[in-house]
This record gives C-alpha cells, sequence and structure tokens, in this order.
C-alpha cells in the first residue's frame, strides 16, 4: 500500500506526515527521535500497513515539519508534546497505538499521561523512561543539564557533528556493512540547514526535563497498564537493555524483546520489529476488542 505525504498546520508549526494504509483501520502513531524524521520509518511503514493506519509526523524542527525561529517558538519537550497532541486531535485520532523511539519517548509518553484513555497499546524501540535505561554516553549532556553554561553548550555541539551522526548514532552496535547510508547521511542534511543546530542544543539542555518526569511516566504506566511490547537494540550504547526490562518494574506483563541492533534498530531490523508489532498488536487488540 502507498504512503501518503501531507502536511497539517498547528498553530505556528506546519507538521509534515507521513500516512499509509486503511483510511478505517487502527490507528499506530510513529514517534521518531534524534537527530532523525520519519524516513526512519521507511521499511516499517509498509510492513504495518497492510492491516493499520499509520500516522507518523516530523516533530517540530526535524526534517520535513516547519522550524518556527527560537524565540517565536520555544524547542522544549512541553512544546514538542503540545504541538503532536495538537495534530493528533486535529486529525480527529481518539484511538492509537503509539511506537516511541528516543526523543519519540517523552513526547509521546506526554501524550499518553494526559490521555491515557486514547492509547491503545505502546510500542518502545529504544525508548527511554527510567534512570536504569541511560548509558555512559550521556556525561557531555548531562553536564550541561547540571551547568547550563555557554562552555557545556558548546562541548554538547559535537553530538550535531557528522561523525557523531554517523557512527555514534548509526553504526554502534549494528553489522555497520548491513546499514544504509540513505538514512544518516539524511539526518547529517537535516542537521546542517541554518539554525538547526541551535536549535538541537535547546533540546539537548531540555531533555533534562524527561529525566525528571520520569516519576510521572512509570506512574502512568503503573496506573493504566497499557499494553507494552519494548523492542530494543540491545547493543545501544544511549539506552541499554535494563531500560527495557525496567518497564516490567511497572507493566509487569510487558513483552520485552531484544534484535541484534544498536540504536537505530529499524535500520537492519525492520522485518523483525514488524513482525513483532503485527503479532502483538494483534493479539493485544483482538483482546480489548473482547
Amino acid at each position: 500500500m502507498s504512503t501518503a505525504y501531507r502536511t497539517r498546520q498547528i498553530g505556528d508549526v506546519e507538521i509534515f506526515y507521513r500516512e499509509a494504509g486503511p483510511p478505517d483501520g487502527p490507528v499506530v502513531v510513529l514517534l521518531h527521535g534524534f537527530p532523525t524524521a520519519s524516513h526512519m520509518f521507511r521499511d516499517l511503514i509498509p510492513i504495518l500497513a497492510r492491516d493499520y493506519r499509520v500516522i507518523a509526523p516530523d516533530l517540530p524542527g526535524f526534517g520535513n515539519t516547519s522550524a518556527p525561529p527560537r524565540g517565536q517558538f520555544d524547542y522544549t519537550f512541553d512544546n514538542l508534546a503540545g504541538v503532536i497532541d495538537r495534530f493528533l486531535e486535529a486529525l480527529q485520532l481518539d484511538r492509537y497505538a503509539l511506537y516511541i523511539f528516543d526523543y519519540g519517548a517523552p513526547v509521546g509518553l506526554r501524550v499518553a499521561s494526559k490521555h491515557p484513555e486514547r492509547v491503545t497499546a505502546l510500542i518502545s524501540q529504544n525508548g527511554n523512561a527510567y534512570l536504569e535505561g541511560f548509558g555512559n554516553s550521556w556525561g557531555l549532556w548531562q553536564a550541561y543539564w547540571r551547568e547550563p553554561t555557554a562552555a557545556h553548550r558548546e562541548a554538547c555541539r559535537v553530538s550535531l557533528s557528522p561523525d557523531m551522526i554517523r557512527n555514534w548514532q548509526y553504526f554502534d552496535g549494528s553489522d555497520r556493512t548491513s546499514v544504509s547510508p540513505d538514512g544518516y547521511t539524511l539526518d547529517i542534511a537535516y542537521m546542517a540547514r541554518p539554525g538547526r543546530s541551535e536549535i538541537q542544543l535547546d533540546l539537548i539542555l531540555d531533555y533534562r526535563s524527561n529525566v525528571a518526569l520520569y516519576p510521572a511516566f512509570q506512574a502512568y504506566l503503573r496506573e493504566h497498564r497499557p499494553p507494552l511490547l519494548a523492542v530494543w537494540g540491545r547493543n545501544d550504547a544511549h539506552f541499554i537493555p535494563a531500560g527495557a526490562l525496567a518497564f516490567r518494574t511497572d507493566v509487569p506483563d510487558a513483552e520485552i524483546r531484544f534484535v541484534d541492533a544498536g540504536h537505530f534498530a529499524l535500520e537492519t531490523h525492520a522485518a523483525e520489529i514488524g513482525a513483532r508489532m503485527l503479532g502483538f498488536l494483534g493479539r493485544t487488540l483482538a483482546q480489548r476488542r473482547r
């Protein structure tokens, strides 16, 4: 089934999104992370779209979604989540499963915590909500969180460099001969656009707000027990396997699966992850209908 490429104006932000699948099918919303966009789902969308209506937006400041100037729009995770919440409402989506990856996790969990009745299931692919999930690669960012000085901000700029995107985000933990250059080449190009690095540095600083909300996210999971599949690249140095296993603290029957990949597991394991999602969603949504 073909994918449609659409836009929707939400306040000052023009959201670009991909849509595929039967219009009356159960909805799956895919939320991407740093430093990428909805193109990361290019191999997953056709797998899901046979049975599900798939919606994959680019977050504000990412990909083909507009990036209002800093000062006109504050680049915080609260604001990203607010825009995505209003976007889903504009599409009149009142029931959906959420796929959360990387930055998409704190965005999606904010939305889910606000509207627990709308969430039919959660799929976390290296989308963290626990302190246990942090690897050893966060030193520069954590120093910036503790002391938001100009020097620490500048030190974090290395995270936006082509070498770091290619090697730190895509290659690390994966068989690099199986990683297509398409994804990281496009991400590098997106990151090089005027003004985007400052937007990203704003979000790096604000990432500390996500950590502060982990207890609230965990309370949402504990209280509402959404059906949850955590399917992670086990070799991810940023969000390590302990973060996937931690979901069982609050959702004891969470399904936990690992694939032999790094952070961008879809680059090498889209077919396996897609198959696991189809099985999980098929079982979960059928049970909920009964």
